[in-house]
C-alpha cells in the first residue's frame, strides 16, 4: 500500500464527496418510497407483483454488486480505481431514473416485464456501476478513523438532503404537472439533470491518496470473500448497513400508504412528514459531530436510537391521530443522526482491522458484499411488505392516482406495519451498539 496523503480532507473534497452520495440518493429514495405507490396506484399492478420482481432484482444486483466490487478493485486508470466509474456512469444513471417512469400503456403483462428490465437496468446494472465504485472512493481518500468518520458524516449528510429533496419534492410536482403517468415523467427528469451534475462535481473535486497496487490483491473471488467475511467488524459495518436499509425500506415504502389511506392525504401530507423527519436529521448531523468526539460514536448512537425508540412506541396507543406520527417522524430524525453520521466509519474500521490482520486492503469488496447482503434485504422486506398488503386484501388503484376505498384489514395491515416493523428494527440495532468495542488493534496503532 503507498500512502499519497497530505494532510487531512479539506471542505470541498468532503462537499464533493458527499454531492456524489446525493445523487445517488435520488433514486434510492423513490426506490425506497414512492415507486411502489407509482406502480400500484398510478399503472395498476398489483402488490404481489411488484414485490415479486423487485426481490427477483434484489437477487440479481446481489450478485452484480460482488462482481462490480471484485471489477472495480482491479480497474487501473489515471484517474484512479473508482473516481473514473463515476463519470463512466453518470449518463446512463440518468437514463435509467427517467426510464423507471416511462411505463408504457399495454398489457399488465407487459407492463410487469418492461418494469422488471427497467429495474434491473437501473438497479442490477447502472446503479451497480456507480454506487460500489463511489463508496469504495471514500476508503482510498484517507486512511485516518477520524477523517475517516467526518467523511461519512459530509457524505451522509448530503445523501440525505438528496433523497429529502427527491422524495419530498417528487408527489406534490406530480400533482403540480397533472397527477398522472406523464407527470411522473417530467418530475424524474428534473432528478436526472440533477443527478448529473452533483456526479460531475463528485468526480472533478475527489482524488484517491491512498494506493493499493492492483498485484497486490488476490486474482480469486472466492478467496477474496473468504477473507472479507472472517472479518467480524466487516459483519458489524455491514450489520448496521442492512438494518438501515430495512428501517428506512419499511418507513418509506409504508408512509406514503399510512397518509393516504389513514388520513386520507396524498398530496402534501407525506412530503410534509418525509421533509420535516429528513430535514431534522440533517439538521442534528451537522450537530452531532461534538457529541461523537465527547462520548464515542457507539454510545451516542446508543443513545439516539434508544430514542428513536421512545418516538417509535408514541404510535401504540393512538396510530390514527396525526400528532404521535409527527412527534415520531420528529424523534426519528433527532435520534438517528448519530448512526447515520457515522454509518460508513463503522465499515471502514472493518477494513482497517481486516488490512492489519491480512495486509489486504478490501475496501471494494467489503462494500460490495454488504451492499449485496443490503440489497437482498431490502428485496426481501418489500417482497414482505407488498405480500402482507395484498394477503390483507389491499384493492390496487385503477391507475392515474384514483383514490380507491380500501377495505379495513387493509388499513390495519398499513398501521400495524408502520408500527411493529421499526420497532423491531431498531431493538436489534440498540442490542448490537451495546455489545460493540472498536478493535483493539486500531486502538493501539494510536488510529482510533
Amino acid at each position: 500500500m503507498r500512502n499519497t496523503e497530505e494532510g487531512m480532507l479539506t471542505r470541498r473534497m468532503k462537499l464533493a464527496y458527499g454531492s456524489g452520495d446525493a445523487a445517488c440518493n435520488i433514486v434510492i429514495g423513490m426506490l425506497s418510497t414512492v415507486l411502489t405507490l407509482f406502480y400500484t396506484d398510478y399503472i395498476g399492478i398489483s402488490p404481489v407483483v411488484i414485490g415479486m420482481v423487485m426481490l427477483v432484482s434484489r437477487i440479481l444486483d446481489g450478485i452484480a454488486t460482488l462482481v462490480m466490487g471484485f471489477i472495480a478493485e482491479r480497474t487501473d486508470t489515471k484517474y484512479g480505481k473508482y473516481r473514473p466509474w463515476i463519470l463512466w456512469m453518470s449518463l446512463p444513471y440518468a437514463l435509467s431514473i427517467v426510464l423507471l417512469f416511462t411505463v408504457p400503456a399495454t398489457t399488465s403483462f407487459l407492463q410487469a416485464i418492461y418494469i422488471f428490465i427497467t429495474y434491473n437496468l437501473c438497479t442490477t446494472v447502472v446503479y451497480t456501476a456507480l454506487n460500489i465504485p463511489y463508496g469504495s472512493l471514500a476508503y482510498v481518500m484517507t486512511s485516518d478513523p477520524a477523517d475517516g468518520e467526518r467523511l461519512s458524516a459530509a457524505r451522509m449528510t448530503l445523501a440525505s438532503v438528496g433523497r429529502m429533496l427527491a422524495v419530498s419534492g417528487t408527489l406534490p410536482l406530480v400533482k403540480l404537472w397533472g397527477n398522472n403517468k406523464n407527470a411522473w415523467v417530467r418530475t424524474s427528469l428534473i432528478w436526472a439533470v440533477l443527478a448529473v451534475i452533483l456526479l460531475l462535481f463528485c468526480f472533478f473535486g475527489c482524488r484517491e491518496r491512498v494506493i493499493t497496487p492492483v498485484r497486490d490483491k488476490p486474482k480469486n473471488i472466492f478467496g477474496s470473500m473468504k477473507t472479507a467475511m472472517a472479518n467480524v467488524y466487516f459483519w458489524i459495518g455491514a450489520g448496521f448497513q442492512i438494518l438501515q436499509h430495512i428501517l428506512f425500506a419499511v418507513t418509506g415504502t409504508i408512509l406514503p400508504f399510512y397518509c393516504k389511506y389513514v388520513f386520507h392525504d396524498d398530496t402534501w401530507m407525506y412530503s410534509g412528514l418525509y421533509f420535516l423527519e429528513t430535514g431534522v436529521l440533517v439538521i442534528v448531523m451537522l450537530f452531532s459531530r461534538g457529541l461523537i468526539e465527547r462520548f464515542g460514536k457507539r454510545k451516542a448512537s446508543l443513545a439516539g436510537i434508544m430514542l428513536v425508540i421512545a418516538g417509535q412506541l408514541l404510535l401504540f396507543p393512538n396510530p390514527t391521530s396525526l400528532t404521535p406520527v409527527v412527534v415520531s417522524c420528529v424523534l426519528r430524525g433527532i435520534g438517528y443522526a448519530p448512526l447515520n453520521a457515522v454509518l460508513f466509519a463503522f465499515l471502514g474500521e472493518g477494513v482497517e482491522y481486516g488490512y492489519r490482520k491480512t495486509k489486504l486492503r478490501q475496501e471494494s469488496l467489503m462494500y460490495a458484499l454488504s451492499s449485496t447482503f443490503t440489497k437482498i434485504a431490502a428485496g426481501l422486506t418489500a417482497a414482505l411488505m407488498t405480500g402482507l398488503l395484498s394477503a390483507s386484501g389491499y384493492i390496487t388503484a385503477a391507475g392515474d392516482g384514483v383514490n380507491t376505498v380500501q377495505p379495513g384489514s387493509a388499513v390495519d395491515m398499513i398501521i400495524n406495519i408502520y408500527r411493529f416493523g421499526p420497532l423491531a428494527i431498531l431493538l436489534v440495532t440498540a442490542v448490537i451498539l451495546y455489545l460493540y468495542r472498536t478493535p483493539r488493534e486500531l486502538i493501539r496503532n494510536d488510529k482510533i
